[in-house]
């Protein structure tokens, strides 16, 4: 056998592994997930329409925001209200247009996405804190090395090399003006 083939074996072995301890960790987190996720007033469909709202820079308009999800603006405008009146979203004139108005997530409804989508319980400061040190410095160069891969590929130009390494330990930091996917 060659280098190569022995390299590439052993990558294989290890995203195989990587992605089952993956699994491992969604099984048992999964509960403190859900209870993050039952605890929220939101419908489904308001929390689908703020997580678009957090990760635009500028807001949307309703009409955008209809067109993405295939619902009407009526339908849409409704949803917004109550979106509102909870102080998860702001409504306010977009400084190019007057006439349009733009919707844009609140501190409060950035925390409740941030606290729905990005709840790590498996990475929290109890279970990191009890870590050895040598394992918390793997940890940190993994972390760093999915989330430098993560905002390559993030990009208009997927980095084609995955399996190169930059040599670099500091993540770039993550593009200005994310683009948000249709939805439907």
């Amino acid at each position: 056998m060659t280098d190569g083939t022995d390299a590439r074996q052993e990558r294989q072995r290890l995203v195989n592994s990587l992605e089952n301890l993956g699994v491992a960790f969604q099984a048992t987190t999964l509960p403190v997930l859900l209870d993050s996720l039952l605890s929220t007033e939101l419908t489904i469909q308001q929390l689908k329409v703020l997580a678009v709202l957090a990760t635009t820079e500028n807001g949307a308009t309703g009409r955008g925001l209809a067109d993405t999800f295939g619902v009407s603006l009526a339908s849409m405008s409704g949803l917004i209200d109550r979106l509102v009146a909870q102080g998860a979203a702001a409504r306010s004139q977009d400084e190019t247009d007057g006439r349009v108005r733009r919707i844009q997530a609140t501190p409060l409804g950035l925390a409740l996405v941030r606290r729905l989508m990005s709840a790590r319980p498996e990475l929290s400061g109890d279970i990191l804190a009890r870590l050895p040190l040598e394992d918390l410095r793997a940890l940190e160069q993994g972390m760093r090395a999915v989330h430098r891969y993560s905002v390559l590929n993030a990009g208009p130009n997927p980095s084609p090399n995955p399996g190169s390494d930059s040599g670099s330990d500091s993540a770039p930091a993550p593009p200005k003006d994310p683009r948000v996917p249709r939805l439907r």
